[in-house]
């Protein structure tokens, strides 16, 4: 993809998020908890099984870490490379497909278990609006990725791009 930076070499595991909208347009994000980088809210989803497609693999994301199931994937909206040492040693960073989901709201409730979201550093489930999240310039909350409100402004005012946007930033 044009502008991503080379990573020749490196173990990049495949993964897939999504952006999931409410009629509303408030999004359900996670947050996560990282033992050295901290909190962070970010968009559920997650890594592929191998024989995995992306949708397959999001559709299992979003049955166990939030509990939507029958979710109709919208298209790949965003592109994220983020380089960075898994805590396991396991992969040098991550390549993740971002894709709408619009739904209806609804309570989140996973299919893991607390033991299980936990080994993942899932620790909360929650909605926001939009200028719950670009209005939080002021606080120590970290969205991921970095420009996530106006990144998620954009969809809700006009719509899916015509191809996915690097978002790696």
């Amino acid at each position: 993809m044009a502008g991503e930076p080379d990573v020749g070499g490196l173990r990049i595991r495949e993964a897939v998020r999504a952006l999931v909208l409410d009629p509303d347009d408030r999004l359900l994000l996670v947050r996560f908890e990282f033992p050295v980088t901290g909190t962070r809210w970010a968009l559920p989803g997650g890594g592929l099984e191998p024989g995995e497609t992306h949708v397959e693999a999001l559709r299992r994301e979003l049955v166990e870490e939030v509990g939507l199931r029958d979710a109709e994937i919208g298209p790949h909206i965003w592109t994220r490379l983020h380089v960075i040492e898994f805590i396991d040693g396991r992969y040098d960073g991550q390549r993740e497909r971002i894709h709408l989901v619009r739904t209806d709201r609804f309570e989140p409730t996973p299919a893991l278990g607390p033991a299980e979201l936990e080994a993942e550093y899932v620790f909360e489930l929650r909605w926001w609006t939009l200028d719950d999240i670009t209005g939080s310039g002021g606080t120590d909350l970290i969205f991921v990725p970095a420009a996530l409100g106006a990144l998620a402004r954009d969809i809700a005012t006009h719509g899916a791009p015509a191809s996915p946007v690097e978002v790696s930033v």
